[in-house]
C-alpha cells in the first residue's frame, strides 16, 4: 500500500485540541484539509508526521508550541495612546484590528486592554504558546 511522501498532495481529517481538551479546529469530510507535503503549507512538524502514513491510517500528533505557532513574544505587544484612535470608535477587548505599519505592511493585532490613556495591542497568534494535538486520519494521497 502506498505511503505518503514529500511532493504528494494529501487530504486529511482531524480534530485539533489544546492541552485542556478544548477543540481549536476540526476538519472532516465536509471540509477536509488538502496540502502538498514539503511545500510548507502546514507546520513542518505536522508534515513530518504525515510522511510515511497510509490511506486510512489514524495518528495522534502532538506539537509543542515552538513547532506550531511559536511562543508568545513580548515584542509582539504594542501599547499605543488611546487618542490615536477616533474618539467615537468603540474599542473592545479581543477585537481584531488591521494596522498598517510604517513600512507599508499590514499586521493583524488583537486588543488586549483598553484604558482612557492607552490601548494594548497583541500581534501574537491566538494559539501562540499553546501545545497542539491533532487526532488525524490520512484520507487520500494523490
Amino acid at each position: 500500500m502506498q505511503r505518503a511522501k514529500s511532493g504528494d498532495k494529501v487530504t486529511v481529517h482531524y480534530i485539533g485540541t489544546l492541552d485542556n481538551g478544548r477543540i481549536f479546529d476540526q476538519r472532516d469530510e465536509d471540509q477536509p484539509l488538502s496540502f502538498t507535503l514539503g511545500n510548507d503549507e502546514v507546520f513542518t512538524a505536522l508534515e513530518d508526521e504525515v510522511v510515511g502514513m497510509k490511506v486510512g491510517e489514524v495518528k495522534n500528533i502532538h506539537l509543542q508550541a515552538e513547532q506550531a505557532y511559536g511562543l508568545r513574544l513580548e515584542e509582539n505587544l504594542l501599547k499605543v495612546p488611546r487618542n490615536l484612535f477616533p474618539a467615537e470608535k468603540e474599542l473592545r477587548i479581543s477585537q481584531k484590528l488591521n494596522l498598517e505599519l510604517g513600512d507599508g505592511t499590514q499586521r493583524q493585532m488583537r486588543i488586549r486592554n483598553v484604558s482612557e490613556r492607552d490601548v494594548l495591542l497583541d500581534g501574537n497568534h491566538d494559539l501562540a504558546g499553546c501545545d497542539l494535538t491533532f487526532a488525524l486520519q490520512l484520507v487520500s494521497i494523490g
